[in-house]
């Protein structure tokens, strides 16, 4: 059992036409630690890879003309602000960041924020005031913010719901989930809980309904209704990323994946239509390299004719960047490198949704997988302390203040509790295995 992912004791069949699971009586899921803990590595390395990635084209097409295959390999281009990304001259992968060190941004800080209370404070579901006073511990204000290398203002890398709910915090006292709620927060809407918070599927593995409820105060702390339920899908379909099935390709798992969090939303809310609609246009278009029809389409549907309940606000709404999100799952088709190709030149926010699908796909794929794709090893220093504050140097002798290794073995102590607390399993210490009860609520 020591290099298995999971033990599933019974066969499992997929309906393709229903993405239903069709299983006969289960026994328990039994995980391996050690390869989790490889997996989480691939996970927190991937995403960095594709955050980065994305960088270099947020914000720099909002509506059309939009980017297309043609434009990658060329040169970074002005965002709708005015300036190129200060960090690649060129629209391609980012592999080699400075000093070998994966400097932390918007879509790796806040998980690291959670994963860093979860631990210290030894808990499975942290309460609003653990995430209050996080947050103010462990964020800057605008006011106190240091000024960035090479910049000329302060800066709290904090944006729209994200910044809003904090100065909620600092300034009146609120707490999650009252930071979301409309009548204190505007930007409730906004994309922010996505990015913040497909972790904690990854620390409920096999168990979604135990992912979403460790994700809940998390999430709503910046949004609610459709943006809730869009943070929620990612949030299950990361939780349903270890369940490793036989004979069934990375594509297979991931539309299984999709199919199964799509269950999950409210069947007359716009993200549930955006996802119809954006398979169904994945579906009939015979040429699957041409993923740039269904983006266009996605753009003139919701963002010019305001279909489906949704109207276009910001470049920042969790809607529109939830559909183009779907365009590089569906047309990148399990393959890591063109999935985030597509994301990045998807346009909007575009490094957030190609930061959480290559979240997703380095954890299935693992730290091993990650470097075969990209066809090298990548280094692993992690730079929290650029964004954030207050963090321990873990690694006093190498740059940076910690390590996607460290990272991933804190991820196994917080699941060992999710297991034992919230699903009535147990840590095999001497396998090294989880032990996970199948009950109904498991997919």
């Amino acid at each position: 059992m020591q290099s298995i992912v999971i033990s599933i004791v019974w066969l499992i069949f997929l309906c393709s036409s229903t993405g239903k699971l069709f299983a006969a009586e289960p026994t328990e899921l039994v995980l391996s630690r050690a390869k989790y803990q490889d997996q989480l590595h691939g996970f927190w390395l991937a995403q960095c890879i594709a955050n980065w990635t994305g960088l270099t084209t947020e914000m720099v097409r909002v509506e059309a003309p939009f980017l297309t295959d043609q434009d990658w390999g060329g040169p970074a281009l002005k965002t709708i602000w005015g300036h190129t990304a200060g960090h690649s001259k060129t629209i391609d992968f980012f592999l080699t960041p400075e000093n070998n060190l994966w400097a932390a941004d918007d879509d790796t800080d806040i998980e690291y924020i959670y994963l860093h209370l979860l631990d210290v404070n030894q808990t499975c579901m942290l309460t609003g005031d653990q995430i209050r006073t996080g947050w103010l511990h462990h964020i800057y204000s605008n006011e106190d913010a240091p000024i960035p290398p090479g910049g000329s203002q302060r800066e709290n890398f904090l944006w729209v719901s994200n910044e809003t709910a904090y100065y909620l915090m600092r300034d009146q006292g609120l707490r999650p989930p009252a930071t979301s709620e409309p009548e204190h927060n505007k930007d409730y809407a906004m994309i922010d809980a996505q990015l913040t918070t497909e972790l904690f599927g990854l620390l409920a593995p096999t168990r979604p309904d135990v992912a979403r409820k460790m994700a809940h105060l998390p999430i709503r702390t910046t949004a609610k209704n459709e943006a809730e339920w869009i943070a929620q899908f990612y949030v299950t379909m990361h939780s349903l990323a270890s369940i490793e099935q036989l004979n069934r390709t990375m594509k297979e798992r991931l539309f299984w994946m999709a199919a199964q969090a799509r269950s999950e939303l409210p069947e007359d809310s716009y993200p549930a239509k955006m996802y119809d609609f954006v398979k169904s246009s994945y579906e009939n278009n015979p040429d699957k390299e041409d993923w740039e029809q269904t983006r266009d389409a996605v753009y003139q549907r919701y963002q010019v004719e305001s279909n489906d309940g949704y109207i276009y606000k910001q470049p920042f709404d969790a809607g529109i960047n939830y559909a183009a999100s779907l365009v590089s799952l569906f047309y990148g088709e399990g393959d890591l490198k063109k999935t985030l190709r597509i994301g990045s030149l998807a346009g909007w926010d575009s490094d957030n949704p190609t930061a959480t699908w290559g979240g997703l796909l380095g954890f299935m794929l693992g730290k091993e997988g990650v470097d075969k794709a990209f066809d090298r090893e990548f280094p692993e220093a992690y730079w929290i302390l650029r964004t954030r504050r207050n963090f321990p140097d873990r690694t006093p002798d190498l740059p940076g203040e910690d390590t996607f290794t460290l990272m991933a073995e804190r991820g196994l102590r917080v699941i060992d509790r999710v297991v034992i607390e919230q699903m009535g399993g147990s840590v095999d210490e001497e396998d090294d295995v989880w032990r996970i009860p199948v009950t109904k609520k498991s997919h």
